[in-house]
């Protein structure tokens, strides 16, 4: 490839992405050439500089494709964590930090954290980033989540305070802990076929599958957590979208107490706090 101005391969890049109908095509044509040009996404364009960029085709192919953003960069950004993302896990999206905030509104003084489900080990990550003197544990299903967590936690310097296990929701567990933390699948089987190429395509679908219903899973928690947490403990659990009602029943006749429920930036109803 001939080097170009900035504004060339920008010009093309955008047109490429505005025709695969990308809904912010310039935008994504931006942090494709940071990417290509091994820049920070933050980092300032002059449009008048002249350079090679030889990997960016393939990029805008592959985003044309409708491959996330963040699969082809290999980071998302979490909370105040800039996070390794692969296809072993869902990528991190912004509606889970009310995760995070009901978390750290509900037990600021936790030092016992179980994270089921960990992925990415987001919601782990943060809070103990937010929380000095707390320790955690992470579970997955998969071993490759359970490393790409543990990567993560080196990276954001939070190795020493996390573990990461490859197991079955906390059928190893034995102890107690003060925060539990959860974004289980939640998406009901028949559901999935209408699911954006994005995630249907690229996502994996035992973190996105909830059953027919989709509450298999909180199922599975209602009955695990009386047992998990500590005297006042709290757990914290990812809602989908309509399960504001469904979720807590399931949870009081667990014998569990709902103490908040809590919206994200949309107001959806996300984050559901319980109690023994």
């Amino acid at each position: 490839m001939l080097p170009h101005p900035i504004a060339t391969h920008l010009a093309e890049a955008t047109a490429a992405l505005q025709a695969a109908g990308i809904e912010t095509p310039q935008r994504e044509a931006r942090l494709l050439l940071l990417h290509a040009l091994a820049r920070p996404a933050t980092a300032l364009l002059d449009r008048t500089e002249i350079v090679t960029a030889p990997t960016l085709p393939a990029l805008v192919a592959r985003r044309a494709a409708r491959e996330p953003m963040a699969l082809i960069t290999g980071r998302q950004g979490f909370w105040t964590l800039d996070l390794e993302v692969s296809r072993d896990t869902l990528i991190p999206r912004a509606d889970s930090e009310a995760i995070v905030e009901a978390a750290l509104a509900a037990k600021p003084e936790a030092t016992r954290v179980l994270d089921l489900g960990t992925g990415t080990g987001c919601l782990l990550l943060a809070v103990l980033n937010a929380l000095p003197a707390a320790w955690g544990l992470g579970i997955d299903l998969s071993p490759a989540a359970t490393a790409l967590a543990a990567r993560n936690a080196n990276a954001c310097g939070l190795a020493r305070r996390t573990a990461f296990l490859a197991g079955n929701w906390a059928a190893a567990i034995t102890g107690r802990f003060d925060l539990v933390l959860s974004n289980p699948p939640y998406i009901p089987t028949p559901d999935l076929a209408g699911l954006m190429p994005e995630i249907l395509a690229h996502e994996p679908a035992r973190a996105l599958d909830g059953g027919p219903d989709g509450l298999t899973a909180y199922r599975h928690l209602a009955t695990a957590l009386p047992a998990l947490l500590t005297p006042g403990g709290v757990a914290v659990l990812e809602l989908g979208i309509g399960q504001h009602e469904t979720v807590p029943a399931l949870a009081r006749a667990a014998g569990l107490r709902v103490l908040a429920l809590r919206p994200d930036l949309g107001g959806i109803a996300r984050a559901l706090v319980l109690a023994a």
